[in-house]
């Protein structure tokens, strides 16, 4: 009994990190996959580095993207895809 005392702080410590830190980050990459899943030929996206376009074609072999730009066509992995950027585009748009 004594020997579990002594690493109640330690259990304690880790469920708090757990709830706090961990638990919410797992919710939140399972998230951004089931977004980059539903990305589909004509949706408005913007890339983590803030380059807006909108997707012409999807690769599931490779993950890949390949985004319109007012630059050209330029291929992007779908997790360079940021998932709150491009709602908030879709948002203020309807």
């Amino acid at each position: 009994m004594e020997g579990l005392s002594n690493f109640m702080p330690f259990i304690l410590m880790f469920v708090i990190v757990y709830f706090f830190m961990i638990a919410p980050q797992m919710k939140r990459a399972k998230k951004e996959k089931q977004f980059a899943a539903a990305l589909k030929k004509g949706d408005r996206v913007i890339t983590k580095s803030g380059m807006h376009g909108k997707v012409t074609e999807l690769n599931d072999k490779d993950s890949s993207c390949i985004i319109e730009t007012l630059a050209g066509k330029i291929k992007f992995d779908r997790s360079a895809i940021s998932m709150e950027m491009t709602q908030k585009l879709n948002a203020s748009k309807k």
